[in-house]
Parts: structure tokens; C-alpha cells; sequence
């Protein structure tokens, strides 16, 4: 073998093993990039679920929210989110048409899907040829050829499920489902850091005696109304003869007292600012948008004119001007006792709410301080 050809083949040699030694490298680039890409998406998704998280959102609209997270950010084809609701399976979340909820939402009895829910573990589906279909699928083809249902669990209670679909057969052959898990678990994430939201929207109940909403109106749709601000004023008051009108007089008249107070307010006040009872004599304004400086003189006012109703049971006592003079005034036969009135007492306190921060601190400071403020205390207090 001639010296050239020897040193051909070393030459070849080497420079296989250069070119091999370069794919290695390549592909643990591609393999790190990917994996620093995937890292951020990931990143990103779990900053938009918190986002969303703590946006003026209903439950329902934020679940929609991740939903549509998900399918931009990771580029899936049909994503739907289903939740157990205490008496039925709902479809909360799903870019899918309506026509198909039925069948999404009922998957739980499918038997494929039956282990899955036992075991926690997704369950991977695809159909191998044309004409076939998804075991779920009741009358569909053309949709969805592959799927996989991801068991929904909050602290290891089954709630639901999440089903990632495609239009292509095999198409999640070669997905990393440990980055699916981790997408399950922040949807988890989510659906658990709405429970609280959920209770309290389930909960608004009307006041009786008012007509007012309660404390939990608030936190739920009114904070919807508030956040669409920047800064709004809060305002507390407390009709802190109350009690002594339940004592001295009667409860009956204490709540005719209550009501009173909460018309009259309700009817001096613009509608686009929240008038609820917060609990007990105590009631809450917010002034939606509106500065305190703005706020303050109003309140005093309608300080001087509360404080200047002649409440009865019946009502407040309406004193007409008269023509009636001491010398037309007929003979009275009989003395007809005077119905009984009281005149209700307020404190005022009031806070700025920035939007973003905690609503329910704000309230609660205002409560510690009116509860501990003197009850002869009569200025409108700004903390």
C-alpha cells in the first residue's frame, strides 16, 4: 500500500472523527438551546398563569385565560380543561366547537381513560389508519386523531381532566411529557389559587334588612368594578348608636334605623359607586376612581343630613311646612301620643385602595380603627 493512500485514509479517518466529534456538539447545542427555549416558554407560561391569577377576572374567565395560554405559547391544536363542580362535569375551558362538549365533557366514563383517573398517569390515544376514530368520539373523524388526557388532581382529590388534541395521527409520538406534567401542574396551580375566588362568588348573598350587597360582593365582582382604576377611596362607616337603640329602644327600631340609613345613602350616591353592608352597623363606599380629597367634603356632608333624620318604625318622619296657624287649628279631644324616634349616629373613615394591592387589608385597617375609635368621635377620618 503506497504511503499516499495511507496517509489518505488517516486523513479520512481524521476527519470522520472531526466531523463526528462537531455532530456531538452540535446536537448537544440544539439539545441546550431547546432546552433553554422550552425553560423560558415554561417561565413565560408560569408568569402569565400568575397574571392572570391576580387579575379582576371571574373564575370561569381566568380558566378560559390559561386555557388560551397554553394553546398560544405551546402552539397546541385543541386544548379543553374540564372541572367537576360538586354535581356534574363542566366544560370550563376548550377552543373546541360547542357541538363536541358533550363529548369532552364525559370522558370519565370512557373505559380507556378509566385507569388513567385510578392512577394519576396520562393516558396517550391515536388512531393507526384512515377511517378510524377516537374511542370517545361518538360521530366525528376528521377532528381530532390523536389525544392525551392529563387526570386533574388537587391535593389528591380528582377534579377533573385536561386533553391535549390533534388533527394529525401520532402527532405527540414524540412530545416530552414531563413538560405536559409540568403544564398540568400549573393548571393545578391555578385551578387551586381560584378555589377561595370561587367560594366567595358562590357566597354574595343580599342583605335582608338592606337590600344591600354583602361583604363578599366586594372581593368578587365589585373588586372587577374598582380595579378598572388605578387609586380609588375607600370609605367605612358605623351608625355607632346602634347598639344603644337596640338596648334603650328596641331591636325592631334598631333595624328600621338600619334600613333607613342605607336608602337614604343608596339614594344621595352615584350608581357607579359600590354601597355594601360590610357586617353589622358597619357599611362600606367605594369610591370607585375618585380621589380622597373629593371624597371628604361630600361625606361630610351627607354626615350632617344622616345625622338629621327623625327615624320611627315606620320610617323616617317626613315634616312638611304648614299653613296651619295656632288660631285655625281646630280643638284636639284627645292627646295622641307621638311615635317614637331616634336619630342615628356615624363615624366616617376613609383610605386610599391602589389597585393591585390587598383590597381586604385596606378594610381592614378601616375596621380596627373605626371599632377603636371614640363614639364620640364625629370627624371624617382619613388614615
Amino acid at each position: 500500500m503506497s504511503v499516499v493512500v495511507i496517509v489518505g485514509m488517516v486523513a479520512l479517518v481524521s476527519l470522520t472523527f472531526i466531523l463526528l466529534v462537531y455532530n456531538v456538539r452540535l446536537h448537544k447545542k440544539v439539545q441546550t438551546f431547546s432546552s433553554i427555549k422550552q425553560r423560558i416558554t415554561n417561565l413565560s407560561v408560569v408568569q402569565d398563569f400568575m397574571t392572570t391569577i391576580g387579575e379582576s377576572l371571574s373564575v370561569d374567565d381566568k380558566i378560559r385565560k390559561i386555557n388560551e395560554v397554553l394553546i398560544d405559547k405551546y402552539e397546541i391544536k385543541y386544548s379543553t380543561i374540564v372541572v367537576f363542580d360538586g354535581t356534574e362535569y363542566v366544560v370550563k375551558a376548550s377552543n373546541v366547537e360547542r357541538k363536541h362538549w358533550p363529548a369532552l365533557k364525559s370522558l370519565q366514563d370512557v373505559d380507556i381513560f378509566k385507569d388513567s383517573i385510578t392512577t394519576a398517569a396520562p393516558k396517550y390515544i391515536t388512531i393507526n389508519k384512515e377511517g378510524e376514530r377516537l374511542p370517545y368520539q361518538q360521530s366525528e373523524f376528521g377532528r381530532a386523531k390523536s389525544a392525551i388526557f392529563f387526570p386533574l388532581y388537587i391535593d389528591n382529590v380528582y377534579i377533573g381532566y385536561w386533553i391535549l388534541e390533534s388533527g394529525t395521527p401520532h402527532d405527540f409520538d414524540n412530545v416530552d411529557t414531563t413538560v405536559l406534567e409540568v403544564i398540568r401542574d400549573n393548571i393545578v396551580s391555578v385551578l387551586k389559587s381560584v378555589v377561595q375566588q370561587r367560594t366567595l362568588e358562590s357566597i354574595v348573598r343580599t342583605d335582608l334588612f338592606t337590600g344591600l350587597q354583602s361583604e363578599a360582593y366586594l372581593y368578587g365582582e365589585g373588586k372587577k368594578i374598582i380595579d378598572q382604576y388605578t387609586k380609588s377611596t375607600m370609605c367605612m362607616f358605623k351608625i355607632t348608636n346602634l347598639e344603644s337603640i337596640n338596648i334603650k329602644n328596641s331591636r325592631q327600631l334598631g333595624n328600621s334605623v338600619v334600613r333607613e340609613v342605607a336608602k337614604y345613602i343608596m339614594k344621595n350616591i352615584s350608581d357607579d359607586y359600590i354601597f355594601i353592608r360590610y357586617m353589622g352597623p358597619k357599611f362600606v363606599i367605594a369610591f370607585s376612581g375618585i380621589e380622597i380629597e373629593s371624597v371628604a367634603e361630600f361625606l361630610n356632608d351627607l354626615k350632617v343630613d344622616v345625622e338629621g333624620l327623625k327615624i320611627t318604625l315606620n320610617g323616617i318622619i317626613e315634616e312638611p311646612e304648614s299653613d296651619i296657624t295656632e288660631e285655625n287649628n281646630p280643638p284636639v279631644k284627645e292627646k295622641v301620643k307621638k311615635e317614637e324616634y331616634v336619630e342615628p349616629i356615624l363615624n366616617f373613615v376613609i383610605s386610599t385602595y391602589y389597585k393591585g394591592t390587598g383590597l381586604e387589608e385596606v378594610l381592614k385597617k378601616l375596621e380596627e380603627y373605626i371599632d377603636n375609635a371614640d363614639p364620640n368621635e364625629s370627624d371624617i377620618n382619613n388614615i
